[in-house]
């Protein structure tokens, strides 16, 4: 069974090689899904890592429907990671009615030439999972993570489990909450892949920060905030 980890930083992605994973999923900001890391950390993980490396092509948090400069930017970074030389991509854009866009989802596939491309956890959003695994075999996506459309892959395993018989020539690959525990139910229904994050929380300050940097406030599935163009004239009428 090939074990990927999603590796949000260089050091998680050196751990992982070195606790013996078999591939990395590279990414930033676990805790929005993952979107897509810096050029800086690009590099870093092309001088220092061995084992193969499939990169996440997402632009920002939130829905997976792009504007056409956000395809713009996800089709620039793709061309970047195979100028690079990663081994793989992460992605896939949905319509606003939860189908797979096979349109655009068919243009990164292209653009990622003989990079293995699996499409990422946008899956358990569709409203018809095996019309769209019909849909992504037709695209000849090598692998779909998915955690079966519920919280976790151990709770959706049995959506899994159909997904993965029904499947004729892509992977099904369970990600969301695989751990020690869990991993063996996953062997046992003969899954070929499986996908964890394997994270632990370091405490890197021995005292909490005076005003917190983080603002659970824009983490919404549903949209995005964007800056305002009247909210901004507004404060620049006051002050200019």
């Amino acid at each position: 069974m090939l074990v990927e980890v999603c590796a949000n930083s260089l050091e998680s992605a050196l751990n992982a090689q070195k606790a013996g994973a078999d591939r990395i999923e590279l990414c930033s900001e676990l805790a929005v899904g993952g979107i897509t890391p810096s050029f800086g950390l690009l590099k870093s993980i092309k001088e220092q890592l061995s084992i193969p490396v499939h990169v996440l092509i997402r632009p920002r948090s939130g829905d997976f429907t792009f504007s056409r400069e956000e395809f713009n930017i996800m089709q620039q970074n793709i061309k970047l990671c195979v100028d690079l030389g990663f081994n793989g991509i992460v992605s896939g854009v949905l319509n606003h009615d939860f189908t797979i866009d096979v349109q655009r989802t068919k243009e990164l596939k292209k653009l990622s030439g003989n990079l293995k491309f699996t499409f990422h956890r946008a899956f358990d959003w569709v409203s018809d999972p095996f019309k769209a695994l019909s849909q992504l075999e037709v695209l000849e996506m090598n692998s779909i993570l998915t955690s079966g459309q519920q919280k976790s892959a151990i709770m959706g395993i049995d959506l899994l489990t159909d997904l993965h018989k029904k499947s004729s020539n892509c992977v099904i690959m369970p990600g969301g909450g695989v751990n020690a525990k869990n991993v063996a139910q996953f062997k046992a229904r003969d899954f070929k892949a499986v996908h964890l994050s394997g994270v632990k929380f370091r405490q890197t300050l021995n005292s909490k920060p005076l005003v917190s940097m983080n603002s659970s406030s824009f983490l919404v599935d549903e949209g995005v905030y964007v800056s305002n163009r009247d909210g901004i004239k507004s404060v620049l009428k006051e002050v200019k």
